[in-house]
């Protein structure tokens, strides 16, 4: 199980297209006692928030929109920042270079994302 202490105060970018699942995992982070960063909607966007803001580690929507997350996916793993994916489509959605990331399989409840995020602190960590 994991401690829900051992979460507080992580700062986790969120990229997510859909309104709806976005909120819900702000709710979820927040309740984990992480800080959100974002969210973004948009690659764009997504890019921005990187430059600008302080990220421990991110959650990805692998499809904004029809545009594909591995750009930011890219910038992310030059930069040495931890990253979950989030899809429905498991890692069949994921290029040759992504397969063995994290992946968070839509849908999902807050105990995976939990697990996840946790494992994502220890990987920056290590």
């Amino acid at each position: 199980m994991t401690d829900p202490a051992s979460l507080q105060g992580l700062r986790v970018l969120v990229v997510e297209d859909e309104m709806m699942v976005s909120m819900l995992i702000e709710d979820m982070l927040t309740d984990l006692g992480c800080i959100v960063v974002g969210p973004a909607s948009r690659l764009d966007e997504a890019m921005a928030l990187v430059e600008e803001a302080q990220i421990d580690c991110a959650v990805l929507d692998v499809n904004l929109g029809g545009q594909p997350i591995f750009p930011l996916a890219d910038v992310l793993r030059e930069r040495g920042v931890s990253f979950a994916f989030a899809t429905g489509y498991g890692d069949a959605g994921l290029r040759e270079a992504d397969r063995g990331s994290p992946v968070l399989q839509k849908p999902f409840r807050e105990g995976d994302l939990a697990r996840i995020l946790t494992d994502l602190r220890a990987a920056a960590q290590a």
